[in-house]
């Protein structure tokens, strides 16, 4: 893909207990050349689904996400992608095979993007099931066996080499050729001591091994591993996964070309009918991952909300002492609800908590310029009535309407260009942040301009 500058990829994850990666998981960091080099009318969505296109492997799922709110997510959710469906229960194999069904259903929903279900099984397991009658008549112990085990399969570190600033381990294992299947692993050696000796000799001759001497003189036998254990290939999860005290499963998804809330509320109806009847007894599945900070947002918003528009309204009140110019000036704020929706929908943006903050933040200018409109009114209303001697006629109070609507055209306008000058660099910014930053400002330009006419009116 041209718009590619580099590439950076990590397998597995860090030997630390803080590292929330899986060891099945392969990290790609794609960084990409400025906008300027783009093809054009390339989006960056448009970039995701070209590479996405290309990097189907078979038996590998692609999840597309950035860097940072990827490892957020993993450690405040354990999902890996904006969004999750957690599958609850008590057998691994039910878990997977659910997970797959409600990947295929959420698949259809529209939005769905990078739908993959987790695979809890799949793992490969080297299963040595020591017998203990036969390593008895040798005297040996488990233990034994599974030092030998332990070392000849896995290594043992018996010192560090120190090259200039840098330690590295030194292994002490079987070569791989010694290992690399289940007949060689059959052939590992376990040596037996003098006491061992003996009881193989009283035992008879259908015990098989080598007999050798040591620096002291006393014979030690080394038998065969497949003489002392059953070793074959088994199969089992790669990872077990527990959440709440039960099994887990996880069906990875982002959502693109729609907002959130929606998707989930749609896919939560889907689910509902085509997946839930068919859970057994004890098992349920949750969302998690990015939906489940929105909803935590928007139960604080719905509290938040009410209280700004009370504040508003009664600091309103101290100002003007009146409760119908106080309502007078709380109409701006449906005008510009109006202006930031429509920009929104123009530039099709989603809501969204940062949505939220701007249409929060926008709800103070509206009411800043209807105050300054309201006061500039009272002013020539003030001033006609000592021209009249308080007393006004119909014209007169249109007249003082119109020259305090006049007077304050210029500041409005000025007032409003500043709003705009200082917004619109935000919403067309591409440098850091500005994922966070446009979501605010676009709803603040578009309220602001609406909220001008309705002062005007």
């Amino acid at each position: 893909v041209p718009e590619v500058a580099h590439v950076l990829g990590k397998v597995g994850r860090a030997d630390t207990p803080t590292d929330p990666a899986p060891m099945n998981m392969i990290e790609t960091i794609i960084i990409l050349k400025d906008k300027s080099e783009w093809r054009e009318g390339l989006t960056k969505n448009d970039i995701i689904a070209e590479l996405n296109s290309k990097m189907q492997i078979p038996g590998v799922g692609n999840a597309w996400t950035q860097p940072i709110i990827n490892r957020i997510n993993m450690l405040s959710t354990g999902v890996r992608t904006d969004l999750g469906i957690k599958i609850f229960g008590d057998n691994l194999d039910t878990l997977e095979r659910l997970a797959i069904d409600a990947e295929e259903i959420v698949k259809k929903v529209n939005g769905a993007a990078d739908v993959f279900a987790e695979r809890t099984q799949g793992g490969k397991y080297i299963d040595i099931d020591i017998k203990r009658d036969a390593i008895s008549r040798y005297g040996l112990n488990v233990g034994d066996v599974q030092d030998v085990i332990e070392t000849a399969i896995g290594g043992e570190n018996i010192s560090n080499t120190v090259e200039g600033r840098r330690r590295f381990p030194i292994r002490v294992r079987y070569f791989r050729d010694y290992r690399e299947d289940i007949d060689k692993l059959k052939n590992i050696l376990v040596t037996v001591g003098s006491s061992g000796s003996s009881m193989q000799q009283d035992a008879g001759s259908e015990m098989s091994g080598t007999s050798v001497s040591n620096s002291s003189g006393s014979n030690v036998f080394q038998i065969p591993l497949g003489e002392l254990a059953d070793i074959k290939i088994t199969s089992g999860p790669p990872m077990i996964s527990s959440e709440n005290n039960m099994l887990r499963s996880i069906v990875f998804l982002n959502v693109r070309g729609r907002d959130m809330g929606g998707f989930v509320n749609e896919a939560k109806d889907v689910l509902d009918k085509e997946f839930a009847p068919s859970l057994p007894k004890g098992y349920y599945y949750t969302w998690s991952g990015q939906w489940e900070n929105q909803i935590r947002a928007k139960e604080r918003l719905t509290i938040v909300m009410p209280i700004v528009f009370l504040v508003i309204f009664v600091m309103l009140y101290m100002v003007f002492k009146n409760f119908l110019e106080s309502i007078l000036v709380m109409l701006s704020v449906p005008f510009a609800l109006i202006g930031g929706v429509y920009l929104m929908t123009m530039l099709d943006y989603n809501f969204s908590v940062a949505v939220w903050v701007g249409f929060i933040a926008l709800y103070g200018l509206a009411v800043e310029t209807g105050v300054v409109m309201v006061i500039y009114l009272h002013e020539a209303l003030d001033k006609k009535l000592i021209e009249k001697n308080d007393i006004l006629t119909t014209k007169d109070i249109v007249d003082a309407t119109k020259d305090g609507a006049t007077l304050r055209l210029r500041p409005k306008l000025m007032t409003v260009a500043t709003n705009l000058i200082g917004l619109i660099p935000i919403m067309w910014a591409t440098g850091t942040g500005a994922d966070l930053a446009k979501p605010i400002a676009v709803p603040m330009i578009g309220g602001v301009v609406t909220s001008l006419f309705m002062c005007f009116l």
